[in-house]
């Protein structure tokens, strides 16, 4: 039986290799379930500081952990199209159950699982606009540097992207926070 894709695709590899340390894996996984800080990847992992602080280092050096001051924010994108590259997909495609339509949008305006371009036309940037607040948590409230690491990671120019979130009434702000407050909200797997 051959390997599986994921593995013998050079981003793959290096993706697995970085979560295959012990140390690397846990902090990335108090990153997903909420840590935002060193000292709360130390209190929910029990590494040391100092190994905490290593796993983070190499984890943000290889794309899966950003960093803005003293906040870190787990990366979720690139395991995304390192899974969509394995299965054969284009990494800007359309999520899996995306109708024609929102594909089409997809296939025009992201590339490389970046926004490339936003849209014109309000009806595909809201397409567009939808699937990024995906990636806020309802009922978390963010400050606005975690904010704009997350939309960097979708589009270059994340003052826009967020103005838009705002505008059309998917994040709402107050006091330099932000939280979701419209758009599809997925079920349980």
């Amino acid at each position: 039986m051959s390997e599986p894709a994921a593995v013998s695709t050079p981003r793959g590899s290096a993706l697995l290799g970085l979560l295959a340390g012990e140390d690397r894996l846990k902090a990335f996984a108090a990153l997903v379930l909420g840590a935002r800080s060193t000292d709360e990847v130390v209190a929910r992992t029990g590494l040391p500081a100092r190994s905490a602080l290593n796993a983070l280092t190499r984890l943000e050096a290889g794309g899966l952990v950003a960093r803005s001051g003293d906040t870190w924010m787990a990366q979720r994108a690139p395991l995304q199209d390192a899974v969509a590259a394995a299965a054969g997909e284009a990494p800007d495609s359309a999520p899996a159950d995306a109708p024609p339509q929102e594909a089409a949008v997809f296939r025009a305006f992201v590339r490389d699982g970046r926004i490339s371009a936003l849209p014109a036309s309000r009806a595909k940037r809201l397409i567009l606009l939808d699937y990024v607040a995906r990636t806020f948590e309802p009922g978390v409230r963010y400050p606005e540097r975690d904010v704009d690491a997350t939309l960097r990671t979708f589009h270059d120019d994340h003052a826009s992207l967020r103005r838009y979130l705002v505008d059309e009434g998917l994040l709402s702000r107050e006091r330099g926070e932000y939280w979701r407050t419209g758009g599809t909200v997925l079920g349980p797997p």
